[in-house]
């Protein structure tokens, strides 16, 4: 393997990326104390980053399964997720952190490969061009960096949401920021992406 092609790999992954890091803190806060909801995050990160890749090596062979125009409609997926989450925020907004706590066991897996795959809408756009000219042997290299720091990502997440400070922030505020970041999240997709004409 190339040194220089990893390092290509690992910088486009970190800035097409660097938004993810704060979207898995607030799920492994909200998991925090729930017994797998670790490896429920890691699995659907993995999942959403796994269906980013696929959708853009086909496309990098030609195969489009979602014409461009769909793509800016993804940020419904975390427009809706954001919208459920302030919903139960808002419906148990009066109840104790124990009773809050058995019924939040963290965020599923298919919640957290929604929000990522939506969420790497714009990724899809940087990656094909990227995949098409670096040929087969350099698209599996770029495959398995991505996969690999999508590991360091989960790890960096957790890490973020286990420090003590943030940790304490992210217990009193997690349930009101991560509705406000996945909406806005979703609206930005769909304003970017100019869909319904926005």
């Amino acid at each position: 393997m190339n040194a220089g092609i990893i390092g290509q790999a690992a910088g486009l992954f970190a800035v097409t990326n660097i938004d993810d890091i704060l979207i898995l803190s607030l799920f492994f806060a909200q998991g925090a104390g729930h017994r797998g909801s670790t490896r429920r995050i890691v699995t659907g990160q993995y999942l959403g980053f796994a269906a980013i890749l696929a959708v853009s090596v086909a496309a990098a062979f030609g195969a489009t399964f979602l014409p461009e125009s769909v793509i800016p409609y993804l940020g419904l997926l975390p427009l809706a997720l954001g919208l459920k989450a302030a919903w139960q925020a808002w419906k148990h907004r009066g109840d104790s952190d124990d009773a809050d706590e058995v019924k939040q066991g963290g965020p599923s897996p298919l919640e957290v490969a929604a929000v990522t795959f939506a969420n790497g809408g714009d990724n899809i756009g940087v990656y094909v061009p990227v995949f098409a000219t670096a040929g087969i042997g350099g698209m599996s290299v770029y495959a398995v960096v991505f996969l690999v720091l999508v590991a360091v990502w989960c790890f960096a997440g957790r890490f973020f949401a286990t420090r003590p400070v943030v940790a304490k922030a992210l217990a009193r505020w997690g349930h009101i920021l991560l509705p406000v970041v996945l909406i806005a999240i979703g609206l930005l997709i769909l304003i970017e992406g100019g869909a319904f004409g926005l």
